[in-house]
């Protein structure tokens, strides 16, 4: 931790951020000084000494360097206030608060307060997808998903659970009182300076409530294309899907592999304010300016299907379905592409082929999906080799096999070795693989014709390299390893080393 990012245990972000000033070294000489706003007090300044126990120095400072100090500084603080948290004494804590715009604004020195506002900056801080809150019968335990791993952080004491999920509870405003069912959420708040969009899951277990907030930072899905990773040829080919003025493009892969970013990029280089774009989502994960965004209700009854039928009265011209689950949603979709409109939506499937199978299963007839059908991109995520470890490692003959001699027994790639930028995990990060698929008149005919998928793939295959090439090439570039390629590619079952 730096010195300017080292944040004084006497100042809460609190009492800083209300009363316009900040603990943090002078400019050249390195000494602790208070920074403070035009509108602080005599009496602000003092009560800052008087936390300190010394003699400090005063510097002004604007609101916009407050603004972004009070960032830098309290930002890192997480695991110092999360531990201070866990010891605190729980018996008087009151189980209601007052909503604000941040949670760190809270004056309220509640432990449990104090300890969720900790647990999210850290998960933000370490780039965590998803927290986990585990109720069992003599621990709680708290554990962040980092690179796809579920990783234990904390062990608070066992007597915090039911505060704690209750306190998750009032944030997702959920009703604290049931306890015997599954409820689910959604808090949009502001912490540490990240916007985050947090879902609430919570379920009844044998020892008491589990709680999963997953965890959606607003700014990492704002992506252009050109920023999701694709290599050059695949770019070109979705760039030529999109520029299509009707049609189907379908975007398949495992929950949480990047399908919402890839259609919501697909949407920022469509929305140009020459089209109508609406959307019918489950749940509507951003906000997009420009574009009519419904969110599906199973208690009204709006379903995908009923939420696309309202939208064709809409006059639009590129509609995204959230996701295809049935027949339906399916057919739907694509008979608004037959009446002349660009329909983007999901599927769950383990190839980009296997989309047309999926669709076919759902009742939807070939010879209406065979000229719809634009495009096809399969993509999954892969951890990346943490830059501050990674050393040269050669590819070894069983390392070979795994992808099927695609890359050469004795070529040099990199992997992490462990370090504690990455929790000796070697890997930071994730990246995603791609494979799109130009659907052109022979795929056109295959389609029509009741092709097999192996056939189809084959054709795939020669109109263009498929994900398993782009992990080769991604790992010749030093960004993964053989044994992530092979989990996402082959779908082995290559379990990550235990922390």
């Amino acid at each position: 931790m730096t010195p300017d990012t080292a944040p004084h245990p006497r100042l809460s972000y609190g009492f800083a951020k209300a009363n316009g000033v900040i603990l943090m070294p002078a400019a050249g000489s390195g000494e602790l000084c208070c920074h403070f706003l035009p509108t602080a007090s005599v009496e602000v300044l003092i009560e800052a000494q008087r936390r300190v126990g010394r003699p400090i120095g005063f510097a002004p400072i604007t609101p916009a360097d407050h603004e972004a100090a009070l960032g830098r500084v309290y930002r890192d603080s997480a695991s110092e206030a999360a531990e201070a948290a866990a010891g605190d004494d729980l018996n008087a804590l009151a189980d209601t608060a007052a909503a604000v715009d941040d949670l760190l604004d809270q004056n309220d020195d509640a432990p449990v307060v104090r300890l969720i506002n900790a647990l999210l900056l850290e998960a933000v801080k370490e780039g965590a997808s998803d927290v986990h809150i585990e109720t069992e019968e003599r621990r709680l335990i708290v554990r962040f998903r980092i690179d796809g791993v579920l990783r234990e952080v904390i062990e608070p004491k066992r007597a915090l659970a039911g505060l704690l999920v209750s306190r998750i509870k009032i944030m997702g405003k959920l009703d604290i009182a049931e306890k015997r069912q599954p409820q689910d959420g959604r808090v949009s708040l502001r912490v540490g300076g990240y916007d985050l969009d947090v879902r609430v899951s919570t379920i009844p277990s044998q020892f008491g409530e589990r709680v999963v907030l997953r965890l959606l930072d607003r700014s990492q899905t704002q992506r252009g294309i050109e920023e999701l990773g694709m290599s050059d040829r695949d770019r070109d080919a979705f760039l030529r899907i999109l520029a299509r003025p009707d049609g189907l493009l379908l975007v398949t892969g495992p929950t949480g592999s990047g399908k919402t970013t890839s259609l919501y990029a697909a949407l920022g280089r469509l929305n140009d304010r020459s089209r109508n774009i609406m959307t019918v989502e489950d749940p509507i994960e951003y906000s997009m300016d420009g574009v009519g965004q419904m969110q599906v209700n199973a208690k009204t009854g709006l379903t995908f299907a009923r939420g696309l039928r309202a939208i064709l009265r809409q006059d639009p011209d590129v509609i995204m379905v959230g996701e295809i689950r049935d027949r339906e949603t399916a057919q739907t979709a694509v008979e608004s592409a037959m009446t002349g409109h660009l329909v983007l939506s999901t599927l769950h499937t383990n190839t980009a082929i296997g989309a047309v199978s999926r669709l076919v299963e759902m009742g939807v007839e070939r010879f209406l999906l065979a000229p719809m059908l634009r495009g096809l991109v399969a993509q999954r995520l892969v951890r990346r080799v943490c830059p501050d470890c990674a050393r040269p490692h050669t590819v070894t003959a069983s390392e070979s096999a795994l992808l099927s001699g695609e890359i050469a027994t004795g070529e040099t790639v990199r992997r992490g070795a462990g370090c504690d930028a990455c929790h000796d995990q070697g890997f930071r990060g994730r990246l995603p693989l791609y494979e799109v698929v130009e659907a052109d008149r022979e795929f056109e005919r295959l389609v029509h014709e009741g092709a097999s998928e192996s056939v189809l793939q084959d054709h795939a295959r020669r109109i263009g390299p498929g994900i398993l090439a782009d992990g080769v090439a991604k790992l010749r570039n030093g960004q993964t390893t053989v044994e992530e390629v092979a989990r996402a590619v082959r779908g082995d079952a290559i379990a990550p080393e235990p922390v």
